[in-house]
């Protein structure tokens, strides 16, 4: 029996098992959807599709579509993991690292797919094949630009994500 917010709640019920699994199963669909993302998925679209043009729009779509995910299974583990904590220690912890990392990750998630993304997508639109704009054109200037950007949020979202998957491992493994 879990106290009502007393803290202690037993390690092996069923409703510590579940909370258990919504953090783990949040972040391997996050982490592990970015590993495939920027290892499988682009590298392959951009390998195998006739045209940089196509394979951008396939990578900007699945992009998006990784975007609602992640930001599903951030809400998924925040909740989660401060209700696991307010059970066993009493108190949720709200600005452990963990948390801070994963919140964090959301805000670089947000900024991805309500700024630097949907800027990318108006760009290629009035651009069209972007690889066959000069270099030197203000809106393919403007578009290289924001694709390193993309990059970057991407990359810095991926590594604070193996921190949390570390930090994650260690609080369960305290247990």
């Amino acid at each position: 029996m879990i106290p009502a917010f007393g803290g202690l709640a037993d390690y092996n019920s069923p409703a510590m098992s579940f909370l258990r699994f919504l953090m783990l199963l949040s972040l391997v669909c996050w982490i592990g959807g970015l590993i495939f993302f920027a290892f499988v998925l682009a590298p392959t679209a951009f390998s195998v599709l006739p045209t940089t043009h196509l394979a951008g729009n396939v990578v900007g779509r699945a992009l998006g579509k990784l975007h609602w995910i992640a930001i599903v299974s951030g809400v998924v583990y925040l909740i989660s993991s401060l209700l696991y904590s307010r059970l066993t220690d009493g108190t949720a912890h709200l600005f452990i690292a963990r948390h801070v990392l994963l919140c964090a990750m959301l805000a670089l998630t947000l900024i991805s797919q309500f700024g630097i993304i949907p800027r990318m997508d108006t760009l290629r639109a009035s651009l069209g094949e972007v690889s066959a704009a000069p270099i030197d054109n203000p809106q393919r200037v403007q578009f290289d630009a924001l694709h390193v950007w993309s990059t970057r949020v991407e990359g810095a979202v991926l590594l604070l994500g193996l921190v949390v998957v570390c930090l994650t491992a260690q609080q369960l493994a305290l247990r």
